[in-house]
């Protein structure tokens, strides 16, 4: 029979077992984890805008219905894709490297040969909104800057050329009187606009979506739309974004396309889509 202290001998060489076992699954765990990602690393080293070698998230079902598509380009404006525009020191190099202005382009021209739904999402600043009384630290240069610069909401004295203006090549697809052109967004996201009404009454529920930039404006209309219900397809090549010594804006917000967008596409695949 075994006596009081022989159980609690046993008892402790258990336990003790129990956390040795516990610490070498966590160790080897922690191992398995440390080697993902130190394989991911390496593997995007070279490119670090790769898709995963062995994604984790399940592949994206969404297939286009024509009928209730629409093409939503986000500031398609010079102060974001021209080398005379404000912001092209901190995003020429992604806008170049990704052949963004290119790219959009094929968008609009694939688009208004399908026939489907275009809209465009502008960025405009009026002398009232330089009198907010605070701002986020890309507003506070946004502003300081002069990007998106409008004599006023009523006047278009001065916006042809200017940075708030849509790319030269743009505008035969824009001003052709069928493009929708909602009224500015002030921040980043198009809950300050008439996207979502504008879409909902042409009766669109899926949204192909590119434009400028990534990590600001095009992410945050990714998210509205998702929140309003929409389902979004991100064209990863036809946006770009600042690369600062804060960050890779384009890689911080491929990250979250793959995240939360119904789907992530190449310019091309969009094109054979709509063809």
């Amino acid at each position: 029979m075994c006596s009081k202290h022989d159980r609690s001998e046993k008892e402790n060489q258990h336990n003790a077992s129990r956390r040795t076992a516990v610490k070498g699954a966590v160790a080897a765990s922690a191992a398995g984890v440390a080697a993902t990602f130190a394989g991911m690393a390496s593997a995007q080293s070279a490119d670090p805008y790769a898709n995963p070698a062995e994604p984790a998230l399940p592949p994206s079902d969404m297939k286009l219905d024509l009928s209730r598509t629409a093409l939503v380009i986000t500031d398609p404006q010079i102060d974001f894709l021209h080398p005379d525009g404000v912001t092209w020191g901190v995003v020429g190099e992604s806008v170049t490297e990704h052949k963004t202005v290119e790219n959009i382009e094929s968008l609009f021209k694939a688009a208004k040969a399908a026939e489907i739904t275009v809209a465009v999402s502008p960025h405009y600043y009026y002398p009232t909104d330089h009198g907010w009384k605070f701002e986020g630290a890309l507003e506070k240069l946004m502003h300081k800057i002069g990007m998106f610069d409008r004599k006023g909401p009523l006047s278009i004295e001065g916006f042809e050329g200017s940075g708030a203006d849509f790319m030269p090549q743009y505008k035969k697809y824009i001003e052709d009187g069928k493009t929708i052109v909602t009224s500015p967004h002030k921040v980043y996201g198009n809950d300050s606009n008439d996207l979502s009404l504008q879409l909902r009454k042409n009766g669109v529920d899926q949204v192909i979506l590119a434009g400028m930039s990534a990590n600001l404006c095009a992410e945050s209309h990714m998210r509205e739309l998702l929140e309003d219900g929409f389902e979004v397809a991100v064209i990863k090549d036809a946006t770009a974004a600042a690369k600062l010594p804060e960050g890779d804006g384009y890689l911080a917000a491929l990250t979250n396309f793959r995240y939360m967008a119904n789907a992530v596409w190449t310019t091309d695949e969009v094109v054979k889509m709509l063809g």
